[in-house]
């Protein structure tokens, strides 16, 4: 599949996403948003594509935010529109890919552009990286998930600050690495290497568990499931996998094991 604001490569197991919008700094518009869910459902169907990565294109921004040129102009009903299909056809669908999802944040990762990023399963940061929800500043809120995602990460008080700051929230990968907004901080150089290691690593394990393990960790943040029900139910289904069998037989003979996944 073809795309216009997006790069597709794939290595090995691992396939990495780059919106590829450089001029415009990969603000999210809505063709990209369709596009992104396009590729996720690509990619999910695949068998052979085991992690993804999700980055943007050029050294200065991951995604610098939403693109207020397309909303500035909208009603409310409009609004609450746009703000529930971007839920439906990026950021929820990132946070519930049976795939591990690596935000790879080069830069700027602003409104949309950090939603984005909370919504990927884990994110690893590049030194130059500056995270914030500015909307405030433009007499709104942030509506891709941000109020939800930034308070389960760095919790409710810091979220709060940064959110009532707007612009001037604006965190540095240093003080997000020590919030626990990303997971690791490396030199800009290195970043696509560093999230390739991790993703090659994650990809030798079982693909069916991966998504049992997904599914568990999200089900302790939705309303009115219950995680540790959740975890028993994927748990016992694990048991009734080929890579289950294939698992426990390469243990106990001593050899790695070869998951094909179901």
């Amino acid at each position: 599949m073809s795309y216009q604001n997006l790069l597709v490569a794939n290595e090995g197991a691992i396939r990495t996403l780059t919106i590829n919008r450089p001029d415009q700094l990969n603000a999210l518009n809505r063709a990209t948003i369709d596009e992104l869910d396009r590729a996720l459902n690509e990619a999910e169907a695949e068998k052979n594509v085991r992690v993804l990565i999700i980055t943007g294109s050029g050294a200065k921004a991951f995604v610098a935010g939403a693109d207020i040129k397309e909303f500035a102009h909208f009603s409310v009903e409009e609004g609450k529109a746009l703000s529930a299909d971007g839920h439906t056809k990026l950021f929820d669908h990132v946070e519930r890919l049976n795939k591990p999802v690596i935000a790879a944040v080069n830069g700027f990762a602003l409104g949309g552009g950090l939603e984005l990023a909370m919504s990927c399963h884990f994110r690893v940061a590049s030194d130059n990286a500056k995270l914030g929800l500015p909307e405030v500043g433009l007499g709104v809120i942030p509506g891709y998930g941000g109020t939800q995602r930034l308070a389960r990460l760095v919790g409710k008080g810091k979220a709060m600050e940064m959110i009532f700051l707007g612009g001037a929230g604006m965190i540095k990968a240093d003080e997000a690495l020590q919030w626990g907004l990303v997971n690791h901080v490396v030199p800009q150089d290195q970043l696509l290497a560093k999230c390739n290691e991790l993703a090659a690593a994650i990809a030798k394990n079982s693909p069916t568990a991966l998504g049992a393990a997904i599914r568990a960790v999200n089900a302790g943040y939705e309303p009115g499931a219950n995680g540790l029900q959740r975890e028993i139910e994927e748990f016992g289904k694990c048991f009734g996998t080929a890579d289950f069998k294939e698992g426990t037989s390469a243990f106990m003979e001593k050899r790695k094991a070869e998951f094909q996944g179901n």
